[in-house]
Parts: C-alpha cells; structure tokens; sequence
C-alpha cells in the first residue's frame, strides 16, 4: 500500500464509498434500518457534499478507494454544530492511523467553515471508533442531537472545536 492517498470525493467514487459503508455495516453485524445502510443519499455522496461548509474525503490506493470520512452542518440543529459523518474503513485499513489522519482533516476542516462543535453518533459495540473519538477528544453525552436519521445509533458524542 505504498501509493495512498487522502482526497476529496469524486463522482465516480460514489458506488465504491457506498458498498464500503454497507459492508462494513453488515461485517460488525449492524442493524440495516436506522443506520448509514439505509441512507437514501448513500449513492450519492458526491452530490451529497457538495455544499458550502461540507466535504467528504477518500482514502485511496491504485484507484481503489479504502475509507472515507466528512463533516456537513448537523441537520436540525445550530448551525454552529457540524457531523463528523459516514467514518468507514475496509479491513486492510484499519490500525495504520488513517482514522485519525482523516478525521483531524475533517476537523481542520470543520474549523475552516467556522462550526464550533462537531458530534458523532456510532453504535456500543463499535469500541474501536468509540476509543478513537475518545482520544480525540469526543465526550459522551446523554442524549441525540439534532436529526441523523440512525435510531439504531445509541452512543452520541461531541467535541468543542473553538
């Protein structure tokens, strides 16, 4: 893996992204409803994110494309608060510090665009992300914020950024 690379999403990223989230969903055993699976935007990423104040970054090797990670405003909530959103990474990925180098991207970014909290959500059985974010300095809270539409999410987590 001597060729990867970080970058923002392409359009033709999109069906590559979208299959990484679903089999990584189904290989940890996740509920298909309620989570990222049943996004009806999961194809779509590309468009997705290309919004002011949202970017979605690729973890890409000889064109394969790895993992992603990106950060848009949290829906229905201040703007002043943005998601780390759809962190997701194929096996041979995982454990070479990708997860951190992408998310203080995001949160560099995050910054940029002048949000002042970033929350995530995951599931309780993900302890290696649940760790990550913890490191990163995430704090649990007791409740969701906003509107993700992951129900089946009950771990929610935010970090001040200013």
């Amino acid at each position: 893996m001597e060729s990867i690379r970080i970058r923002e999403i392409q359009k033709q990223d999109n069906a590559q992204m979208a299959a990484i989230v679903r089999d990584v969903l189904t290989d940890f055993g996740a509920p298909k409803v309620g989570t990222a699976y049943a996004d009806p935007y999961l194809d779509t990423l590309f468009e997705v994110y290309d919004i002011p104040r949202a970017i979605y970054f690729v973890v890409e090797n000889n064109d394969q494309i790895l993992g992603g990670a990106g950060i848009m405003q949290l829906e229905n909530a201040e703007d002043s608060i943005c998601e780390l959103q759809k962190m997701y990474f194929l096996p041979e990925l995982r454990g070479l510090g990708f997860g951190t180098k992408l998310m203080n991207l995001c949160l560099e970014k995050a910054v940029e665009y002048g949000f002042e909290n970033c929350y995530i959500e995951t599931m309780t059985y993900m302890d290696a992300a649940q760790k990550l974010y913890r490191k990163s300095g995430f704090e649990y809270l007791e409740q969701q914020i906003g509107d993700t539409g992951h129900n089946s999410c009950e771990v929610w987590m935010l970090k001040k950024l200013k």
